[in-house]
C-alpha cells in the first residue's frame, strides 16, 4: 500500500515514537469497558493499542485517503468504527447511549486545537476524560494559574469545567514530518460537580472574552459597558485589577452579577 504523505491542510503530523507512544497509553489506561473515541487517528499509531484493549473504538477522521489504510490495518483486530468527518462539526453524543461516558484520546491539528476543546467542552456532561496532544505553548495556556502572562480565556473556560493536567512534553522527533515546536499531552477531566458554578455559562463566557480581548486594560475599561466600576466592587473585585490576575471564582462572580 503506497505511503501515506502528511497533509499541511489537515495539520498532519503523525507519531511514530514507540516509547512516546508507550506513555501515553499507560497514560490513558484503556479498559474492555470504555467507551474509547478517537480523533485523528492518522496512520494508527494508537488506535491498535487502544482497540487491542478495548475491543471497541470509534476514530473520527477528516483525511478520506486515510480511511482504507485504517480499515485494511486493523482488520480483524476489533470493532472499529470509522466515521469520516470533520472533529469540529461531529456530534460526540451520537456515540452514547444513556448513561455512558466518552473517554477521548486525540492527538489535535494544531490549527483547530483551540476551537475543538471548546466543542467537546459543549458535551462534558457524557465525557469521562479527554487525553490530548497539542502544541506545548497550548497546554501552557490550558494549565496556567492567574497571574501569569499565560494565564487567559482558554485556561478560564477550561477549568471552570474541568481538571486540566499536564502529563508530560513530547519533542518534535516523535514525529513525522517533524513539526517546528514541543508538543504536550494534557488529560482534562470533567467535574461531576462544578467547584463553582456560574448562573449563567453563556454569561461567564461573554465577561470571559471580553475581559481578556483586552488584557492589558483595567477591569473597569475593558468591561465598559457591560459593568459599570460600581458593579464591579460590589463583586469584591477591585475595578483597577487586570483580567489575568482574577481567579474563576471571582470570573463566576463578575458572572452572576451580570446575569443578575
Amino acid at each position: 500500500m503506497s505511503e501515506h504523505r502528511a497533509r499541511k491542510r489537515f495539520g498532519q503530523n503523525f507519531l511514530h515514537d514507540e516509547g512516546v507512544i508507550g506513555r501515553i497509553i499507560s497514560s490513558i489506561n484503556p479498559q474492555a469497558t470504555d467507551r474509547l473515541v478517537e480523533i485523528g487517528p492518522g496512520l494508527g499509531a494508537l488506535t491498535g493499542h487502544l482497540l487491542e484493549a478495548a475491543g471497541k473504538l470509534d476514530v473520527v477522521e477528516l483525511d478520506r485517503d486515510l480511511i482504507p489504510k485504517l480499515m485494511v490495518k486493523f482488520d480483524g483486530k476489533g470493532e472499529l468504527n470509522i466515521h469520516e468527518a470533520d472533529a469540529l462539526k461531529f456530534d460526540f453524543r451520537s456515540l452514547v447511549n444513556d448513561g455512558e461516558q466518552l473517554r477521548v484520546i486525540g492527538n489535535l491539528p494544531y490549527n483547530i486545537s483551540t476551537p475543538l476543546l471548546f466543542h467537546l467542552l459543549e458535551t462534558a456532561d457524557i465525557i469521562q476524560d479527554m487525553h490530548v496532544m497539542l502544541q506545548k505553548e497550548v497546554v501552557d495556556r490550558m494549565t496556567a494559574s492567574p497571574g501569569g502572562r499565560d494565564y487567559g480565556r482558554l485556561s478560564v473556560m477550561l477549568q471552570y469545567r474541568c481538571k486540566v493536567e499536564r502529563l508530560f512534553t513530547v519533542g518534535p522527533g516523535a514525529f513525522n514530518p517533524a513539526p517546528k515546536i514541543d508538543s504536550a499531552i494534557a488529560r482534562l477531566t470533567p467535574y461531576s460537580e462544578l467547584p463553582f458554578t456560574a448562573k449563567s455559562e453563556q454569561d461567564l463566557a461573554t465577561v470571559v472574552g471580553q475581559a481578556f480581548s483586552q488584557r492589558r486594560k483595567m477591569l473597569r475599561a475593558s468591561l465598559k459597558g457591560m459593568l459599570s466600576a460600581e458593579q464591579i466592587e460590589a463583586c469584591d473585585i477591585d475595578p483597577t485589577r487586570r483580567p489575568e490576575t482574577l481567579s474563576i471564582q471571582e470570573f463566576v462572580r463578575l458572572s452572576d452579577e451580570l446575569s443578575a
